[in-house]
């Protein structure tokens, strides 16, 4: 008798021990991949064959099976997700449009992941064909699709998927300002962040969900806002800011988590050069205790899956002719990363500018405007391929040109520098013509001081009333990054020039071995 009294203790005791036992999940995640299944160099751009037998390359999707699949070893429940952009960014986009990412993505395993601005990038329709190819919830909470026929009842806000034996709440986030990123349409209404999450919270946490996860392709910045804004959100895996969280890695933004009241916040930095490694424990009333981790790099020390390897190989067969062909000669390598081109004069951005205008400077164009967000790459010195032209020109965008008073391009201006702090693709890199600006002014209150055009050999300020010839891309012309005005107040348009990359590539190989500079065009007070 006392021996049966003993044994239910024993088992009552267990049985509570279990009903408050802490749960522990790991959150793989990544985000902005942009289209690198084959990988990449230091630059972030193509990396030879030979130079990854070296051990000398990053990333690839070879090499993030491997440790996708040595991190689910490590972890009694793990989850794999992505904070958004698959799409665009090299030749794999351009020929196969998300027909690859979603086959990689499935290979790989994914949980869910977010629609980033580059999902709208060939409209809803291609982002339906993704979601209809792969094998796991693509999500996004911020909008109302109900009056777009591709995305209607079939593009969710949130999802509930089971782990070890618990509820895991995931919520997509996209940027809010996707119509003037990407190319959406007219039937999708994007909505403020922190109140579509909040929403959706709401709706979990009803349906016995004590776990929530925000998969966010909205910027780091918006990330910390929503998380202070929200209440119930456990993690946020983020992108779209190309962020690197990290605890070792030297040129980090922060510290791997950021930790915002209760909510822990991460990022990868971008194109699989890291996995993110988050290991989460929570009590039994769903709070984190525990939230620890790293960013993992995928260097040469990780080895690459050989069946992955021979298939992306496999894909690439088409490619080949395109990308290896040698265009030009770069004497030095050219700086194109976004830290740079989107706060400041760059390299890159000069040889985009002075490409665009000298093709139509025959037409009596004298200015050009390039928005730092088409510039996706720096280029290596030595041999220049189409491969890295496309890698740094990816959109297929057209050159446009137009007619515009000087008021409407210092307008322009001005739009162009008001998001710096964000280090948003609106910064302009411009040619005949030089601009001042200064940061300590208010954003869209006069930060633009002064703006010279070219008139002959030399430089005069701009006239607000005269009209001037303007060279662009057809996204920009349209009002993309926020150029409304080029849209509204442009004249005599024209939108079908050629691929702004095929520009860029015949003026370089004019050039012989191409020296980049800056020359002081955009100057900060």
């Amino acid at each position: 008798m006392l021996t049966r009294f003993l044994t239910s203790v024993a088992v009552l005791a267990a049985t509570t021990s279990l009903a408050s036992a802490d749960y522990s999940l790991t959150i793989l995640h990544t985000n902005d991949f942009h289209a690198r299944f084959e990988p990449i160099s230091k630059y972030d751009s193509g990396c030879a064959p030979e130079d990854n037998d070296a051990g000398e390359c990053f990333g690839g999707t070879a090499r993030l099976v491997t440790a996708v699949e040595d991190a689910r070893k490590r972890s009694n429940n793990a989850i794999l997700v992505d904070g958004g952009d698959q799409f665009q960014g090299t030749l794999f986009y351009t020929y196969y449009k998300g027909k690859v990412a979603a086959e990689m993505m499935n290979k790989l395993g994914y949980d869910a992941m977010t629609v980033g601005n580059h999902e709208f990038d060939d409209g809803p329709e291609v982002l339906r064909g993704f979601m209809d190819a792969v094998e796991f919830p693509v999500l996004m909470s911020n909008a109302d699709v109900s009056g777009e026929p591709a995305l209607a009842d079939v593009l969710m806000k949130s999802t509930i998927i089971e782990r070890g034996g618990e509820k895991l709440g995931l919520i997509g986030l996209t940027p809010q300002d996707t119509p003037d990123l990407a190319s959406p349409g007219k039937n999708i209404i994007f909505t403020d962040p922190s109140d579509a999450v909040q929403g959706e919270v709401e709706k979990l946490t009803a349906d016995g969900v004590n776990k929530i996860i925000v998969l966010s392709h909205s910027g780091f910045e918006v990330d910390k806002d929503v998380a202070a804004n929200t209440t119930g959100v456990d993690v946020i895996v983020g992108g779209h800011s190309n962020t690197l969280l990290s605890n070792t890695q030297e040129g980090a933004v922060d510290i791997y988590p950021v930790m915002i009241g209760e909510t822990a916040i991460v990022q990868a930095y971008a194109y699989g050069k890291f996995l993110g490694e988050l290991n989460v424990t929570f009590d039994d009333g769903g709070k984190i205790t525990e939230a620890k981790g790293e960013p993992l790099i995928m260097d040469g020390t990780v080895g690459e899956d050989d069946a992955t390897k021979t298939r992306i190989g496999e894909l690439a067969g088409p490619l080949e002719e395109i990308r290896n062909k040698v265009v030009a000669e770069a004497a030095e390598a050219i700086e194109g990363d976004r830290s740079v081109c989107r706060v400041q004069e760059c390299p890159m951005g000069n040889l985009v500018a002075d490409a665009m205008l000298a093709r139509v400077a025959d037409q009596g164009v004298t200015i050009a405007f390039a928005n730092s967000g088409g510039i996706r790459s720096s280029i290596d010195a030595g041999e220049v391929t189409m491969g890295e032209v496309l890698t740094v020109l990816p959109f297929q965008n057209t050159l446009s040109t137009f007619q515009a008073k000087g008021q409407t391009l210092i307008d322009a201006l001005e739009n162009g520098v008001s998001q710096v702090e964000e280090v948003k693709g609106r910064f302009p890199q411009v040619a005949g013509l030089k601009f001042t600006w200064d940061p300590s002014v208010g954003p869209n209150e006069g930060r633009v001081q002064e703006v010279m055009v070219a008139e002959g050999d030399a430089f005069a300020p701009i006239d607000p009333e005269k009209v001037y010839s303007v060279v662009t891309n057809n996204f920009v012309r349209n009002g993309g990054d926020g150029f409304a005005m080029f849209a509204s107040d442009g004249m005599n348009a024209y939108d079908f020039g050629p691929d702004v990359a095929d520009v860029l590539a015949e003026y370089l190989a004019g050039q012989g071995p191409y020296a980049p500079y800056t020359d002081g065009r955009i100057t900060q007070k």
